[in-house]
């Protein structure tokens, strides 16, 4: 895939640091762990992994939690070249709905993203390709 020849790091590099993110994980109520890392512009690596709530209305992804700490440390909207998402899954894990909404807001189309999971199995796809027809601000107008 073109989009990851000027990433700076191999997709097993990528994998590894999501893997290490969803050690962290905050799952007593599901036991799901999952993990992810966003790569910036600079190289910079985000991890985030899923922080769960008793409520379960505000527990959060991997996934944003990354993205949403990269924008908390600095980064813009578009200056993301990567991110890569693990799991215990079947199959290489895939970004719930929420998820992909908010990388459809964050980070370019075309922008690759890496799906694993635990087994050593991987899928890259892109922003675009996990959301069609995406909803942006192009949409409202602006």
């Amino acid at each position: 895939m073109n989009g990851l020849s000027g990433l700076g790091y191999s997709i097993e590099r990528l994998t590894e640091e999501a893997s290490k993110a969803r050690a962290r994980a905050y799952v007593p109520y599901s036991g799901f762990a999952v993990g992810a890392v966003a790569v910036d512009a600079d190289g910079s690596l985000h991890h985030g992994c899923n922080v769960e709530n008793a409520a379960y209305g505000p527990t959060n992804c991997a996934e944003r939690t990354a993205l949403f700490r990269a924008i908390a440390d600095g980064r813009k909207a578009g200056e993301f070249k990567a991110v890569a998402v693990i799991g215990d899954t079947d199959r290489p894990i895939t970004p719930c709905g929420v998820c992909r909404q908010v990388m459809a807001e964050l980070c370019g189309p075309d922008m690759p993203v890496i799906l694993s999971n635990v087994r050593g199995e991987t899928r890259v796809t892109t922003v675009s390709e996990l959301l069609p027809g995406a909803f942006t601000a192009k949409d409202m107008g602006n």
